[in-house]
């Protein structure tokens, strides 16, 4: 059986009510929101089914309560879920899907399909062959809110900066099983004319362009362009900073100049998912990194952002350990490191700035610019 219901926007939209069902939920202290918003389309204490597809708390968080306030739903969840679910909803029943299941709510029906680590364990994809519409949960997502809720409805050139930054800082070490990933949903030759990702707009009319770009990202697919980031102190790594910008731009090459001070690491990561190399920088200080360099540092040996081109730089006023943790740093990360990377004692002079246009170079060289 169907109804017609009116959205806030006036538009008519068919409503399953067979199997009224509810895809994810929202973090724990959104609940009344979600459910305000739920009751503007139906009486919430008509759902009948809960798709957990992603067990994280900003998808799950609120499940206790909706299940405190709607017990008569069902909840479904990805076999892999079944034993977090337990840890974080103790007492709240629940059964598992697998790749290939499939269920009807009415005049629509709801397959699964298992996606580990996009970016948990736990991870599924819901899709409704007769919409061709998949919800991808956290693939295909943005951190982004618009007053639109369709991609050509936003700005496309914000909605893919914000795509690629996302992608670089949650998935770029899931990069082989998100390949993977993509080619398991090929294979399986689905229709797709929208997705709705958990986070972010819902794609209708630019579905092949976050597409290739996923292709590309996954494929560590770069360009002629090289990060150089930096903290700095007195000054003088920033000096170096400025040589090796000005050297890269000479020779053509595009580069993102980021102060750490400036920029936040997932900045960073935005710069670099395309970008061919890493040039890294930062003063000594108690004989150790500066915070924010040894934070980006710790944050990219997870992320493992490619295997890039990188090398180190910093001044320095008595031992001049950056460098070398640096380098080391950026080897546990998975770049390729040029060594033994550049040194300035105090204020960089003539022969300083030299040696930085020519690790400039050697950049260059080794990237094949």
């Amino acid at each position: 059986m169907q109804i017609f219901v009116k959205t806030v926007s006036g538009k008519t939209i068919t409503l399953d009510v067979e199997t009224t069902t509810l895809i994810d939920t929202v973090k724990a202290p959104f609940y009344a929101e979600m459910i305000e918003r739920i009751k503007k389309i139906i009486d919430p204490s008509s759902i009948d089914l809960l798709i957990s597809n992603h067990l994280e708390p900003d998808h799950s968080g609120s499940i206790p309560q909706f299940m405190r306030d709607y017990p008569q739903a069902k909840i479904l969840t990805g076999k892999m879920a079944e034993r977090g679910f337990k840890k974080y909803f103790p007492g709240v029943p629940f059964e598992t899907v697998k790749t290939g299941d499939r269920i009807s709510i009415g005049s629509r029906t709801i397959e699964f399909i298992e996606t580990p680590m996009i970016h948990w364990p736990d991870s599924i994809f819901s899709y409704i062959p007769e919409e061709s519409l998949l919800f991808s949960m956290d693939g295909f997502g943005q951190h982004i809110a618009t007053s639109g809720r369709f991609d050509d409805e936003a700005d496309m050139h914000d909605v893919m900066f914000e795509a690629g930054k996302y992608y670089a800082n949650l998935l770029t070490h899931l990069s082989p099983l998100i390949s993977a990933t993509l080619k398991k949903v090929a294979d399986l030759n689905l229709a797709i004319d929208m997705i709705a990702p958990s986070h972010g707009i819902i794609w209708r009319s630019h579905i092949p362009v976050i597409m290739e770009a996923y292709q590309r990202w996954c494929s560590g697919m770069t360009r002629k362009k090289i990060v150089v980031a930096y903290d700095t102190m007195w000054k003088s790594t920033e000096k170096i900073a400025g040589v090796l910008a000005e050297t890269l731009i000479e020779h053509g090459i595009d580069v993102a100049l980021l102060s750490l001070r400036e920029n936040h690491r997932s900045d960073i990561m935005a710069a670099l998912l395309e970008s061919a190399g890493l040039l890294l920088g930062s003063p000594t200080i108690h004989r150790n990194l500066f915070p924010t360099v040894a934070d980006l540092l710790c944050y990219m040996r997870g992320l493992k952002p490619g295997k890039k081109t990188a090398a180190a730089f910093g001044s320095y006023g008595w031992s001049g350990e950056s460098v070398d943790l640096i380098t080391a740093g950026l080897k546990e990360a998975g770049f390729d490191v040029l060594e033994p990377g550049l040194r300035a004692l105090f204020a960089p002079d003539d022969d300083d700035m030299a040696a930085a246009r020519e690790l400039a170079r050697s950049m260059i060289e080794r990237i094949g610019g």
